[in-house]
């Protein structure tokens, strides 16, 4: 059977799936503002797609996984005053995915892999990690697949490590993943302050929160000028390659 995706198999197939042994992928994402040039569904669009591709690739290596469909709102507060974008309390977001990933475990997978593509559920998908693994009874992992692949990144970008917002490696990804949703008129336009790492523009060693509005006028952090296909094709295949090839370590499941 060569389907990965959960939304597109019928329980029995699942429950096949589950009793021999399969990963549960459970991409995580944001709906947001993507500056000038993007539509707000990139980091979701871009997760599930790395999740599907890795999945194909734990596949073809003889291990079994599923894909779930993708939990498309996010921690995203900051985004919110550029208009166009969800964001969820951290009670409510803690609330759902203990509900997803409960799910998934009670439909009878023993190993499941939280897979996150944006920037702001880092903080609270770590400090959840403890109480869902000793909850669930399962074994869990959590994944932000950027920094699984960000020393592969960093040999694909031209003017920039990792991904960073909007920017050369997000562009870049959905000029394959969605072409039709990047609005090459306004590419131009997509510019903004540059950062080593995601985050690093908001999280300062003096921490204090700020709205994006505050550090970048065009909702961009990077410059998506140079983007391509042919680095998004690169970038994605790094990223499912990090992935797939951690999770294939039977080490990584403790």
């Amino acid at each position: 059977m060569s389907e990965v995706e959960w939304a597109r198999l019928n329980a029995s197939e699942l429950n096949e799936r589950a009793g021999a042994g399969a990963i549960a992928i459970l991409p995580v994402a944001s709906t947001e503002q993507h500056g000038p040039h993007l539509a707000t569904g990139v980091d979701s669009f871009l997760c599930g797609e790395i999740c599907r591709r890795t999945a194909v690739k734990l596949k073809e290596a003889g291990t079994p996984a599923v894909v779930a469909p993708t939990f498309w709102p996010g921690l995203a507060e900051h985004h919110v005053p550029f208009g166009g974008s969800f964001t969820l309390s951290i009670s409510t977001y803690q609330a759902v995915l203990r509900d997803l990933t409960r799910s998934i475990v009670r439909a009878g997978f023993r190993r499941l892999v939280v897979v996150n593509g944006h920037g702001g559920n880092i903080s609270a998908l770590n400090a959840f990690s403890e109480e869902l693994t000793r909850e669930l009874g399962a074994a869990i992992l959590f994944a932000t697949y950027w920094l699984l692949a960000e020393e592969a990144f960093s040999g694909i970008l031209e003017k920039q490590r990792s991904v960073l917002h909007a920017c050369e490696a997000e562009t870049s990804m959905m000029m394959v993943v969605r072409p039709e949703l990047v609005d090459a008129k306004r590419l131009g336009e997509a510019v903004g302050p540059m950062a080593d790492r995601a985050g690093s523009v908001l999280n300062q060693p003096l921490h204090r929160w700020r709205s994006f509005k505050e550090v970048t006028k065009t909702g961009v952090i990077g410059d998506a000028r140079s983007a391509s296909p042919e680095k998004g094709e690169r970038l994605l295949e790094a990223a499912a390659e990090a992935l797939a090839g951690r999770l294939a370590e039977a080490e990584s499941w403790g």
